[in-house]
């Protein structure tokens, strides 16, 4: 059944639209906005709350008894410009992101702090560089009657969700999902470490029951969350929050968030010092003897099951803080619902460390790189050597963990970072999901002797040349990408942290503007494929899975799920383009046809 906001879980009682032939949205809040100035210290602190959000510039006229003249100019009766956000009619985000809302109850329109209701800093009044105060295409400042497309807001930010859509199934699927995903956590690790690689059953002679009775066993004494493993947790990750805001980084802006009216948060990025200073320190540990990196190999069982707990309980902790502070933002009222999506968008420790940004950067992925690293320096002690295998995985997990350091900046404009809220899914999936999960190649390798999974030396030196092809074709993608959009709202700088490639920005790069004022970037990679980076994720997966050989199923999970996860990314990326941007989107695929390969599919 799907699931929708009522009123009983808003508390309210059903009122008359205040417009003859609006429906009101059931549940949804009515609010009346105050006049003000918004500035610098407004956003973070006080959200204001949301007006009709929801309305095209003719009917946020005739809501205000108001009227939109030929210059652009918006002048409403009630003094204010009712549900035309930072996007309105396509106008620019960059600098300010939003309408100024002057003292006297008027809005004069502007956007980009230029007058006359310029937009995009173009004269009497046009948008997106029409002519002669065209909005939207439309001649002589009108708005089409109910083209509400481009004044819409197509990211909900108010306090309520009131979209209609469910994901995961709803609040059954995802509640099957947080018994399910950490269940065959286990189920993983049991396989790997007891039945020699292979899928967990009843041997021969036993029963179902007595095989279930085996297997918690495992969990209660191999898998304890003991102390010790507590602490190894738990000083990793404090240590990388304390690096995190304590060595150099640079600060950049995020993208203009309109429940915070448009203001654009600062992140701190320091992901390249925090990595190889957590190397650095990891080496030291080990070669003295304080901490022996392949302990995390050894109590592999004990941390895993720390790291679910941590997950669940870090989840609940940003849950409640969240309702208890008044920060919840896109509520459901089905508590299930909302703990697994997430409560607040943006919650900061000490106003620098982002919680969302600090998660998806450095846990999951450090550990990743540590797992192999341990591996490594286990073999070399008992073997004498290291396997090529070993170390391609170590290479691989560095370029992947370096590649986020790097471009911590960039991930700022990522759709995790700017809508998704910080819930039991991002929470976990980075606490314990990705790094526990995804290590089974490594594990494999670690639990193995090499000759059951050595491949030919020329195999290997093969799969590492193209390796090292399709990582320039996803660094250079996402740094195209994720670079023009910085430059979009105004950050023109580029760093050239290692390692760097020259081919990562586009300069003067073809564009397809869309009706909301931004640009859809169709030049570099993003000319010859649309998911182009998908594909080489998908290359690093199964990569992960092949040099491990096919002995065992569980290396070969990350690739497996990663496929599937990506064709369903794929298709909603798809579709809410197509709902965004529209006809311009149109545009972009007939100009790029090719999806994952170009010129093949």
């Amino acid at each position: 059944m799907t699931e929708r906001m009522t009123r009983s879980k808003t508390g309210k009682t059903p009122s008359k639209p205040f417009n003859p032939g609006f429906v009101e949205t059931p549940g949804r809040k009515k609010y009346t906005r105050k006049s003000m100035i918004l500035n610098g210290d407004s956003g973070y602190e006080s959200t204001p709350k949301p007006d009709v959000s929801r309305l095209s510039f003719t009917d946020a006229a005739k809501a205000g008894n108001g009227q939109i003249t030929s210059n652009g100019n918006g002048k409403l009766s009630n003094g204010h410009v009712t549900g035309i956000d930072a996007h309105a009619n396509g106008l620019h985000d960059r600098t300010n992101g939003h309408a100024n809302w002057n003292a006297n109850g008027h809005a004069n329109g502007h956007a980009n702090g230029h007058a006359n209701g310029h937009a995009n800093g173009h004269a009497n009044g046009h948008a997106n560089g029409k002519a002669n105060g065209h909005v939207n295409g439309n001649a002589n400042g009108h708005a089409q009657q109910g083209a509400t497309a481009v004044s819409e807001m197509h990211e909900e930010f108010g306090p309520y969700d009131t979209s209609g859509e469910v994901e995961f199934g709803g609040s059954l699927g995802m509640s099957a999902m947080m018994i399910g995903f950490p269940a065959l956590m286990y189920y993983m690790w049991i396989g790997a470490y007891f039945y020699d690689g292979k899928f967990p059953g009843p041997v021969e002679g036993e029963s179902w029951s007595q095989w279930g009775q085996y297997m918690w066993e495992q969990i209660k004494t191999e898998a304890y969350p003991n102390a010790r493993a507590w602490k190894i947790y738990w000083v990793f990750g404090l240590t990388q929050m304390a690096f995190y805001m304590l060595l150099p980084g640079v600060y950049r802006k995020g993208k203009p968030l309109p429940h915070l009216g448009g203001k654009m948060l600062d992140y701190y990025c320091s992901g390249m010092w925090s990595m190889y200073t957590s190397i650095v320190l990891a080496l030291v540990l080990h070669f003295t003897g304080v901490f022996k990196l392949y302990t995390l190999v050894d109590e592999f069982g004990h941390i895993m099951s720390v790291a679910i707990l941590s997950g669940f309980l870090c989840a609940t902790i940003c849950y409640i803080q969240a309702i208890v502070r008044g920060k919840t933002i896109r509520m459901t009222g089905y508590p299930i619902y909302d703990f697994f999506l997430g409560a607040e968008l943006n919650p900061r420790l000490f106003g620098i460390l982002d919680f969302k940004m600090f998660l998806e950067v450095r846990i999951p992925w450090y550990i990743l790189l540590f797992l192999s690293l341990g591996t490594c320096l286990k073999q070399y002690e008992q073997y004498g050597y290291v396997s090529v295998e070993a170390i391609f995985l170590l290479f691989a997990h560095y370029l992947y963990a370096g590649a986020c350091s790097k471009g911590e900046h960039l991930i700022i404009t990522t759709w995790d970072m700017y809508y998704e809220k910080l819930g039991f899914m991002l929470i976990f999936w980075n606490m314990a999901g990705v790094p526990l999960s995804y290590c089974h190649c490594t594990l494999y390798v670690a639990l193995h002797d090499p000759s059951e999974y050595q491949w030919p030396v020329w195999f290997t030196a093969l799969l590492t040349v193209a390796y090292l092809g399709v990582y320039y074709v996803w660094d250079t993608t996402n740094s195209q990408k994720n670079q023009f959009r910085q430059e979009e709202r105004g950050a023109v700088d580029e760093r050239t942290t290692f390692p760097y490639f020259k081919y990562g920005k586009i300069h003067n790069p073809k564009t397809i503007p869309t009706a909301r004022g931004n640009s859809i970037l169709c030049d570099g990679w993003y000319g010859k494929a649309r998911k182009i980076h998908y594909t080489c994720d998908l290359f690093f997966a199964l990569s992960w899975g092949l040099i491990t050989g096919f002995k065992s199923p569980f290396p070969w999970f990350y690739s497996v799920f990663f496929a599937c996860m990506i064709i369903h990314r794929a298709r909603r990326d798809i579709e809410k383009c197509r709902k965004t941007y529209g006809e311009a989107w149109v545009e972009y695929e007939k100009r790029v046809p090719y999806l994952f390969i170009p010129g093949v599919y």
